[in-house]
């Protein structure tokens, strides 16, 4: 499944995503920077990707997603865990991180920083009822389920 997405480059250092493997899921976005950027523990940044898309269709979301290695390896991962890039923003994508580790982390002009994975959107048709249907779990959340 595919679908096409019109993308602009917004900066002269700007690189198109790609894909790693034949397998995967999400495109590799690469930051933007003039220069080094060093994000300290604790700290967070935004990293310009220098690209804006425009899918063909309102019926999908681009979805940013951390990317493994950067977060087990530095501890550097996104800020609110995923970003939602709707279908009309045609804005710079950025990618919000934090560096959750000891250490402080140094992200290149180029780097592969954030993942990017293209999903279907479904709209929700709510309906106020008095009732819902009972299930076995019920109300329980929030570990109700046990660890094993």
């Amino acid at each position: 499944m595919s679908i096409n997405v019109n993308i602009k480059l917004l900066r002269e250092n700007a690189a198109l995503p790609a894909y790693a493997t034949d397998g995967s899921a999400a495109l590799d976005l690469r930051a933007s920077l003039d220069a080094p950027l060093t994000i300290g523990p604790g700290e967070r940044a935004k990293i310009p990707t220098g690209i804006a898309i425009a899918p063909e269709s309102k019926d999908v979301v681009a979805v940013l997603c951390a990317r493994s290695g950067l977060a087990s390896k530095q501890g550097v991962t996104l800020v609110n865990g995923i970003g939602v890039i709707d279908s009309d923003y045609r804005g710079e994508i950025a990618v919000a991180v934090i560096n959750l580790g000891d250490a402080p982390a140094v992200i290149a002009p180029g780097d592969r920083v954030a993942q990017l994975m293209f999903m279907p959107v479904l709209h929700a048709n709510l309906i106020p009822v008095t009732e819902l249907d009972e299930t076995a779990r019920g109300a329980g959340g929030f570990g109700s389920t046990g660890v094993k």
